[in-house]
């Protein structure tokens, strides 16, 4: 395959050993596995849910770990694993991670939370045949567990608003325990993809406004300023990889332009009370007082070592406040090390993009680094097993060639 070819978007399945398979059995396909891998990083914490399940809650969240791994081997049975440069460097992050936990004062929560990343990882390797496949399956799985989420959501709305908006006023899972936070990211995810797949004619315009209704519901009804901010810059950096080639992408922004310039005149009011949420400009400047409790991670005394390599995967909080920083949590469970090899990981992905044929591809890929690059400045989860890897793991897939392809 020639350098210069862009891949098609075949809407077809292919089984990792063989050739296509037009409608395959379900197992077969990375979607179960995926589904499952995604539930389990979907830990149930936050607001309580209306099914008072308690402790069998967690163990579905955690058992559903096991199921992936199950999932993947029925999916892929001859064990067939691509090379693929993201998962390589997230391995080594995985591994230096179980290393540094085995000496963790919270030894069997640090190790449990490193040996979890590991088994999470082989999942990961393990649906590698359909990185770069015809049809984008990762992709299709990736959205299809957002749809479902995003639905679970809205049903919780209707069915039980209360429980809904029992955070602040904030929109959070009532069926399952889904945080604001997270809420407002699978929205923009969902809302940022579909969109670049209809500025690439891949996807219908009544899909797309249809989901734009309902994630544009998510974002701002769940107040999560760093998703809306994510995916605003993500669709601008992808729309601008597509901008010579695609008229409707020229148009989209011109009518966006236009309608953000009115906008702004007319509610300007009414964005600036949103975007504050009721806070003082000191709350803001402190980022809702994340700041303070970064300041004593960075003030709190470590030996060289573990300054380099951190002290183990934690719950990402210090001492109880939450550290609400990829960065800063990560300098404290893997050090300037973890941080670095972070640094090479999201490098890497974008590099990819760069190299890649302009297109859907590359437009997807640069729309998911972009977001979780934005994000993790006031989230964290480039560290552990989280939604936040998984985003990127689709980016790495759209970016693989088709296997037997030469890159050359």
């Amino acid at each position: 395959m020639s350098r210069r070819a862009v891949p098609t978007l075949a809407l077809r399945s292919t089984r990792p050993g063989g050739g296509p398979a037009t409608v395959g059995p379900l197992l077969h396909s990375p979607l179960p596995a995926w589904a499952a891998l995604f539930w389990n990083v979907m830990t149930f914490l936050g607001p309580t849910p209306v099914i008072p399940i308690g402790a069998l809650g967690q163990a579905v969240a955690q058992g559903m770990l096991v199921l992936s791994l199950l999932f993947a081997l029925l999916a892929n049975p001859r064990r067939i694993i691509r090379p693929d440069l993201y998962l390589g460097l997230l391995s080594v992050l995985a591994v230096v991670a179980l290393m540094v936990s085995l000496h963790n004062d919270f030894l069997v929560g640090s190790t449990y939370r490193a040996t979890r990343f590991v088994v999470w990882l082989l999942v990961l390797w393990l649906l590698t045949p359909w990185w770069g496949r015809p049809g984008l399956p990762i992709l299709r799985a990736h959205l299809t567990v957002l749809r479902v989420i995003a639905v679970s959501v809205i049903v919780g709305v209707i069915a039980f608003p209360g429980a809904a908006f029992g955070d602040q006023g904030r929109l959070a899972g009532a069926l399952w325990p889904i945080p604001p936070p997270q809420v407002g990211h699978y929205g923009a995810v969902l809302l940022g993809c579909t969109v670049v797949l209809w500025f690439c004619r891949q996807v219908s315009g009544r899909t797309t406004l249809l989901t734009a209704l309902a994630t544009g519901y998510l974002l701002f009804a769940s107040h999560t300023r760093t998703a809306l901010l994510g995916g605003v810059i993500g669709l601008v950096v992808s729309g601008a990889s597509l901008f010579l080639g695609h008229a409707r992408v020229r148009r989209t922004a011109a009518v966006v332009a236009v309608v953000a310039g009115g906008g702004g005149l007319l509610f300007g009011t009414v964005v600036l009370s949103w975007l504050s949420r009721g806070q003082t400009a000191q709350d803001a400047a402190q980022l809702t007082g994340r700041t303070k409790v970064w300041a004593r991670v960075f003030a709190m005394h470590r030996t060289w070592v573990g300054d380099l390599f951190g002290s183990g995967l934690s719950n990402k909080s210090f001492d109880g406040l939450p550290i609400d920083s990829n960065w800063v949590a990560t300098f404290l469970d893997l050090g300037r090390f973890g941080v670095a090899l972070q640094v090479v990981m999201l490098l890497g992905l974008v590099l990819l993009a760069v190299t890649r044929p302009r297109g859907p591809r590359r437009a997807l890929a640069l729309f998911l680094v972009t977001y979780c690059i934005t994000a993790s400045f006031t989230e964290t989860g480039l560290g552990d097993a989280s939604p936040y890897l998984l985003d990127l793991a689709v980016a790495s897939s759209l970016l693989a060639w088709p296997p037997g392809a030469s890159a050359d």
